[in-house]
């Protein structure tokens, strides 16, 4: 089973794709999508789904994971990551892979066990059940593994509408 994350952003957009085989969890791929403040949003969202497109036509995922908008202080700022959200969303749609949404909370009790974790402690835990040595960078890219992971745990509670 091949799970994709991704942790949108219209600076970057995180991405990852873990292997699930008889409950071993294996690093696929990952990678960050980065568009410029210079261009027009419309230009970096329009980069953001071709590539996001590009990954998932090249891996071929079963799922795609994405994470829900959570409410945040900067309403520009949420307003940005809704729409590259709703990009990854339209790319995962245009392929025909099914979608699933998680909260932060969600992925944070998943992958570390507790709800309130800190970004360092979901970067070491991802790197420890990946068993790669070395940071996943950016965080952007460990959060969109972070995000695949917890799928690969809650898929099936997903599916059945447990969760």
């Amino acid at each position: 089973m091949l799970s994709m994350g991704i942790d949108p952003g219209i600076a970057l957009t995180g991405y990852g794709i873990v292997q699930e085989d008889k409950g071993n969890l294996v690093l696929v791929t990952y990678g960050c999508i980065r568009t410029s403040k210079n261009e027009d949003t419309c230009q970096r969202l329009v980069k953001i789904y071709r590539t996001l497109g590009e990954v998932m036509k090249e891996y071929r995922p079963d799922s795609v994971a994405v994470e829900e908008l959570f409410f945040n202080k900067n309403v520009r700022s949420a307003f940005q990551v809704g729409e590259a959200r709703g990009v990854a969303l339209l790319a995962a749609a245009h392929i025909g892979l099914e979608t699933f949404e998680y909260t932060p909370l969600q992925v944070k009790q998943s992958v570390v066990g507790y709800g309130r974790a800190a970004k360092n402690q979901i970067q070491e835990m991802v790197k420890m059940m990946l068993k790669v040595k070395n940071p996943i960078k950016p965080d952007d890219a460990a959060d969109a593994l972070a995000l695949a992971i917890c799928h690969c745990h809650s898929r099936v509670l997903k599916i059945k509408g447990i969760l």
